[in-house]
């Protein structure tokens, strides 16, 4: 688990195919600079979110570590393909502060960038979210873009089935993540608020099926 406060931003250097040339089905290695990312308590096996998404250290040493990103991941993220920073953050230990809020590191899907302006001393981050996950966007909730907690400050339904979600962004937020480079029409991965899945899930059982009738 994780909680969405990135502790650092390193950066990709070398992006390395792990099938055959031309085997659209297989993975990379992708090797990580932490540039700053505390590495100490590192173990092999231990799970960094990269980009919001959670994967497993498969080397390190003092200043860089090293993940296998399957084909699927791939599929479902973007940003973990190429060589440019991104978001880290350590998985939670017993007894961290929960700062953020409770996130998996299993990227939902990706958004779209509709607008990036800035307002006053902050920015305001619009999204466009696809209709699979918009039903779980409601305001002053919790969404994890590229691996940040973040605040949805208003929600817009839209005619395709989806949503577009307004974020403000603080100039601190921007200074300690790699969301400061985000353009109009770039992709971000999002994680929807993974309580939002589980009231979804009660909600339509019914007390035959075994759940609680909390109506």
């Amino acid at each position: 688990m994780f909680t969405g406060i990135i502790t650092g931003v390193g950066q990709i250097t070398t992006v390395t195919p792990l099938g055959h040339e031309g085997d659209k089905d297989s993975g990379v290695r992708v090797h990580i600079n932490a540039n700053g990312f505390d590495l100490s308590r590192t173990k092999l096996g231990d799970s960094i979110a990269i980009q919001g998404a959670c994967m497993t250290v498969v080397a390190f040493d003092e200043k860089s570590f090293e993940v296998e990103v399957s084909r699927e991941s791939l599929n479902k993220t973007v940003g973990l393909d190429r060589i440019g920073e991104v978001n880290l953050e350590h998985a939670m230990r017993l007894g961290d502060s929960l700062d953020g809020h409770i996130v998996a590191g299993h990227v939902d899907g990706k958004g779209l960038v509709n607008s990036f302006q800035p307002v006053g001393e902050s920015h305001e981050l619009k999204l466009e979210i696809p209709a699979a996950l918009s039903k779980y966007l409601a305001y002053k909730g919790s969404v994890v873009v590229n691996g940040v907690s973040l605040t949805v400050n208003s929600v817009h339904d839209l005619p395709s089935g989806g949503c577009e979600i307004s974020i403000n962004l603080i100039p601190h937020t921007l200074e300690v993540t790699t969301l400061k480079h985000l353009q109009k029409g770039a992709e971000v991965n999002i994680e929807v608020d993974l309580l939002a899945r589980y009231v979804e899930r009660i909600l339509s059982l019914s007390p035959s099926d075994g759940a609680i009738d909390i109506r």
